[in-house]
């Protein structure tokens, strides 16, 4: 009994840490979709309107890019990126912005 327990704990939480995305995944993809205005790791925006991207939080970039796409936040910019993106590509995406240290905050 107690070992059926330790392989149900064990699947749930394999399955939830894959539901996070590939951080190395989201690495190739913000290369091609999102490093040009908020730079490689999510540090360097082009613009000041831009936001610095690493280190935020995995489920608000999950939230940010999701209402993007489904047009809950608008700006046409974001609309065309996120519209491309499968929810694959966001969980990806926020599990490599928000693994990067971001030079917002100070670093433990």
């Amino acid at each position: 009994m107690t070992r059926a327990l330790f392989v149900v704990l064990a699947l749930a939480v394999s399955l939830s840490a894959q539901a996070r995305g590939n951080a190395e995944s989201g690495k190739a993809k913000a290369s091609q979709v999102c490093a040009a205005c908020h730079g490689p790791d999510g540090n360097k925006p082009s613009a000041p309107d831009q936001p610095i991207l690493a280190g935020q939080h995995y489920d608000y970039l999950v939230r940010a890019l999701t209402d993007y796409k489904i047009g809950r936040r608008t700006n046409p910019i974001m609309k065309g990126m996120a519209g491309a993106l499968s929810k694959q590509d966001i969980e990806d995406l926020a599990a490599w912005f928000s693994s990067q240290h971001s030079s917002l905050h100070d670093q433990r």
